[in-house]
C-alpha cells in the first residue's frame, strides 16, 4: 500500500513544554535565549497539539491520508535523556497512536526531530559518543510501549540539517558555531541510528528507516573549479549521511580538514539493512568555486518561482534527486519514501501551494525508483524553528492566538486528489 500522509514534529506543534513531567529540550533553551528566534517566539504553546490532538487526528481523517509522520519528544519520555522513564509522556503517545489506528491512519513516528534533552546537551550533546548509546536506550523504551501497533519507525530526521544549523552555524539549537569541527556530530548521529535500529529490531519492529534531507547539487558552471566545489558540497550534504548507511563507508572528507571519530565496528553498526530510506526534498542547491575560506560557495537559483521563505521552486529537482540516488546506489537503494515535501505560503486560498504539491507529485512519479510513500510538510502551520511563527507550511491554517484550525484551499485540493487515488486503485 502506498502511503499518502502528512508530517509534523513534536517541538513545532505540541506545546505543553512543562506539563506532565516533560523535561527541557535544547529548543526550549534556545528559543528562550534573546536574539535566537525571530521576534522572541517560542514553542511553549505552538499548536497546543498535546491537548488538541483529537481535533488534529480528525483533520487527518477528513483529509483522507492513510499515514501520519510525527516525532516523539525525547524529553517528554526521558526528561534527562537517560534514567527514569516518564510514563505520563509515553501515555500521550499511546493515546495518539490509538486515535490514529482507530481512524485507519498508520502512525509513523520519528524518534529524533532535533529536540534533544537539555541535560544531554550539557554533557556534550551529539558531540559526545555517549549520546548515541542514550538514543538507543530511549528507542528501546518507546518501542516497548508502541511497537505492538506501530509497524514503521524512523530513527533520525535530517541529521545533516541538525549538524550544520545546530552545531556548525549556530542558527538552530543548540546554537554552537563550530563550522567543520561539527563533523563528529554526523558520526555520532549515524552511530545512534545504528544502535537505535538494533534496539528497534530487538523490540520486534517490522520496518526501520532513516530520513535524510537531500538536494540536487548544481555546479554554477562547467569550470573545473565549480565542478569540484559542487562535488565537495554533495559529499557534505548528501553522501556523508547516505553512504555509511547504504555502502558501509564514509565518502572522502579530506576537503573539510576534520577527522571523524570512527571506531572498529561502528560502520557495521551503521550499515544494517534498512526497510526504506526517507527523503526530505525542498529545493536544489547551486554551488560555485571556493570563497571566504570555505571549499564552496552558495549561488542563487534564478528564473524560477520562490516560496514565501525565498526557497526556489523546482519540482523536477525531486525527480532528478531520486534518479541520482538510484544511479549512485543501485540495488543498495531500499524503497524510498518522500517523508517531507512542502512550502511556505500565506493565506487560506493558497493556490501556490496547490501548484507546488501537484508539480512535485508529478515529478516524483517520473523517477525510476521503488517509491512507497509521500508525506506533505505540514499538516498544520507551526513553529518554524528560528523563524518562529512567520512561515506557514500547513495545509491547515492555525490562528496562534485562538488555536482555531481552518483548512486551506490546498487541504481541500489534496482531499480530492486522494479520493481520486482511492478510486483509481
Amino acid at each position: 500500500m502506498f502511503l499518502w500522509g502528512t508530517a509534523t514534529a513534536s517541538y513545532q506543534i505540541e506545546g505543553a513544554v512543562t506539563e506532565d513531567g516533560r523535561g527541557p529540550s535544547v529548543w526550549d533553551t534556545f528559543s528562550h535565549t534573546p536574539g535566537r528566534v525571530r521576534d522572541g517566539h517560542t514553542g511553549d504553546v505552538a499548536c497546543d497539539h498535546y491537548h488538541r490532538y483529537p481535533e488534529d487526528v480528525a483533520l487527518m481523517a477528513g483529509l483522507g491520508v492513510n499515514a501520519y509522520r510525527f516525532s516523539i519528544a525525547w524529553p517528554r519520555v526521558m526528561p534527562t535523556g537517560a534514567g527514569p522513564v516518564n510514563q505520563a509522556g509515553l501515555d500521550f503517545y499511546d493515546r495518539l497512536v490509538d486515535a490514529l489506528c482507530e481512524r485507519g491512519i498508520a502512525p509513523v513516528p520519528t524518534l529524533f526531530h532535533w529536540d534533544l534533552p537539555q541535560a544531554l546537551e550539557d554533557e556534550g550533546g551529539w558531540l559526545s559518543r555517549g549520546t548515541s548509546r542514550r538514543f538507543a536506550d530511549y528507542a528501546a523504551v518507546v518501542a516497548e510501549r508502541l511497537a505492538d501497533r506501530v509497524r514503521m519507525w524512523i530513527t533520525l530526521n535530517e541529521p545533516f540539517v541538525h549538524m550544520v544549523e545546530g552545531y556548525g552555524l549556530g542558527i538552530h539549537a543548540p546554537g554552537r558555531a563550530l563550522m567543520f569541527d561539527a563533523l563528529p556530530v554526523a558520526h555520532h548521529q549515524m552511530l545512534g541510528h545504528g544502535l537505535a535500529t538494533q534496539a528497534l529490531r530487538a523490540a520486534g519492529v517490522e520496518q526501520v528507516l532513516i530520513t535524510n534531507n537531500c538536494t540536487p547539487v548544481w555546479p554554477a558552471s562547467d569550470s573545473p573549479e565549480d565542478l569540484a566545489a559542487a562535488e565537495t558540497y554533495d559529499i557534505l550534504h548528501n553522501r556523508l549521511f547516505n553512504d555509511p548507511v547504504l555502502t558501509g563507508a564514509y565518502p572522502d572528507l579530506s576537503a573539510f580538514g576534520v577527522e571523524i571519530p570512527v571506531r572498529p565496528g561502528d560502520l557495521e553498526t551503521i550499515a544494517q539493512p534498512l526497510d526504506g530510506l526517507g527523503i526530505n526534498y525542498y529545493n536544489p542547491t547551486r554551488i560555485g568555486s571556493p570563497r571566504d575560506g570555505l571549499p564552496f560557495r552558495f549561488e542563487e537559483i534564478s528564473g524560477v518561482p520562490t516560496t514565501a521563505f525565498g526557497w526556489p521552486v523546482v519540482p523536477d529537482g525531486l525527480r532528478e534527486l531520486l534518479d541520482s540516488l538510484k544511479a549512485r546506489y543501485g540495488d543498495a537503494l531500499p524503497p524510498v519514501y518522500i517523508t517531507e515535501n512542502g512550502c511556505s505560503y500565506d493565506g487560506l486560498d493558497d493556490q501556490e501551494r496547490i501548484a507546488y504539491l501537484d508539480g512535485h507529485i508529478r515529478a516524483m512519479r517520473q523517477a525510476d525508483v521503488d517509491l512507497r510513500g509521500y508525506f506533505v510538510w505540514s499538516l498544520l502551520d507551526n513553529f518554524e524553528w528560528a523563524e518562529g511563527y512567520h512561515q506557514r507550511f500547513g495545509l491547515v491554517h492555525v490562528d496562534f492566538e485562538t488555536q482555531r484550525r481552518t483548512p486551506k484551499a490546498s487541504y481541500h485540493w489534496l482531499r480530492k486528489f486522494l479520493e481520486a487515488q482511492s478510486t483509481d486503485t
